[in-house]
């Protein structure tokens, strides 16, 4: 057994389109994940966890930022061709901090924060890079996979080692990920470690071994290949978890896992051939998807663990992926306030004391604004899905009594809607101004 460390080593565990019901300790039924179950056992259960934006690279650039996506210079899905810009150091992420504090970093898995040389992992607090670079793979083959499916000409090979493209055709990319992560826990075993494990899974194309689909025969088909990729998901969680303990380490190690956003309805899921939107995924009972800020689209599976030290409850609090740049910095001896950041310090509830109050949490997404303040929560031209119409103008909801966001009480409440809109707009504003003057003239917006 290793001799156990005073510094805490961090892992962030982060899935890729999984809806908020698609774990069995969020309400699935339908099929099991014993290990993701095993952290919510012993750990923090978010009921009421948000993603910082309803797609994926804002999703990303804010958990690692511990900025909204627009005050971290990455407001949209990015493009995946190799002069595509994206985050960079002039935004420290959660790993540039954890290097000052002395601790060894790593990623594993789906970057997409942008592919020039400047936006890259390891120029953005990473040591080492094993993963990918744009949005979306081919499981096998690892060719960037957007366009293919429509008739793209130009697919591009995505697997790295650092900077160096290297070619593993045919292994499996999640279990790939799984086994970068256990080799990486493996060789820093015995000095402080930050390790980004980011899955693709259970995000299209579907693809998954058959030793996966066989464990649920009785499925329909779309869900079938969804549980078997996030059981693939869960048996890394396990291998990480096994690893960690192998080492003595369980106990000194803080883990983190969410979904980067809501499931998809876009309609290149396929897998019979037909184009149709793609339904393998569940929000439970929320509305929207994937681009959406309404819950469906925002609200996701989030757990907050450290063996033997956190004890197991569910938190229903509101909180958001920006919470935990600081929540990580503060349990690892560093200091919060040395970095601008939307988020707050979670680290009441590490130690098992009152969660904080968070107040106002705020969402934009093209045209689309949002913002919560305890139970209520006001839309401004929300969408239930990419390319639907908007719903309303302006949608007031109650979130204690109507989590599914179906009764809009606009009129009902007009001077709560009335100061949730102007609060919104003056976020809105704030974003604006920032990326005016720091980000949009840099940035590609495109996949």
């Amino acid at each position: 057994m290793e001799k156990k460390m005073d510094k805490p080593n961090v892992i962030i565990i982060m899935t890729d389109d999984q809806g908020y019901g698609d774990l069995s300790c969020m309400g699935a039924t339908d099929f099991r994940t014993p290990n993701i179950d095993g952290l919510a056992e012993n750990g923090i259960r978010f009921s009421s966890m948000y993603s910082a934006s309803p797609v994926c690279s804002p999703s990303r650039a804010a958990l690692l930022t511990g900025r909204y996506p627009g005050n971290a210079g990455v407001r949209a899905i990015l493009a995946g061709h190799r002069r595509a810009s994206g985050l960079n150091d002039s935004v420290p992420t959660i790993a540039t901090a954890l290097k000052k504090l002395g601790y060894t970093t790593g990623i594993m898995g789906k970057w997409h924060l942008g592919l020039k040389e400047d936006c890259r992992p390891n120029s953005n607090g990473f040591d080492e890079f094993r993963g990918f670079l744009a949005g979306c793979l081919d499981y096998y083959s690892h060719i960037f996979y957007y366009g293919m499916a429509d008739g793209g000409k130009n697919p591009i090979h995505d697997l790295w080692e650092n900077d160096k493209e290297v070619w593993e055709n045919g292994k499996y990319l999640t279990e790939k990920i799984t086994e970068d992560s256990v080799d990486f826990i493996q060789r820093h075993r015995s000095e402080p470690f930050f390790l980004y494990v980011a899955y693709n899974a259970p995000h299209y194309p579907m693809h998954c071994p058959q030793k996966y689909l066989d464990r649920f025969p009785d499925l329909p088909e779309d869900r079938r290949i969804m549980a078997a990729m996030i059981s693939a998901v869960d048996d890394g969680v396990g291998s990480i978890r096994t690893e960690l303990e192998r080492h003595g380490l369980l106990e000194n190690t803080i883990i983190y896992f969410q979904s980067d956003n809501g499931p998809s309805r876009e309609s290149r899921n396929w897998l019979d051939g037909t184009e149709d939107f793609y339904y393998g995924g569940t929000t439970g009972k929320f509305r929207g998807h994937k681009f959406s800020l309404f819950e469906g689209g925002i609200r996701i599976p989030a757990i907050l663990s450290q063996y033997g030290k956190t004890e197991a409850k569910v938190e229903d609090k509101p909180f958001i992926a920006t919470d935990i740049f600081p929540t990580i910095l503060d349990a690892c001896g560093g200091n919060p306030e040395e970095y601008k950041l939307d988020g707050i310090s979670l680290l009441p509830l590490l130690k098992n004391e009152k969660a904080p109050e968070h107040g106002y949490i705020f969402w934009e997404m093209e045209e689309q604004t949002a913002c919560r303040n305890g139970k209520y929560k006001l839309l401004i031209n929300p969408r239930a899905a990419e390319e639907e119409k908007p719903v309303a103008d302006v949608f007031l909801a109650d979130l204690e009594n109507d989590p599914s966001e179906t009764t809009n009480l606009v009129e009902i409440l007009p001077d709560i809607c009335e100061e949730m809109k102007n609060k919104a707009l003056e976020w809105r504003a704030g974003i604006e101004n920032t990326w005016e003057e720091n980000f949009a003239k840099n940035y590609s917006l495109t996949r």
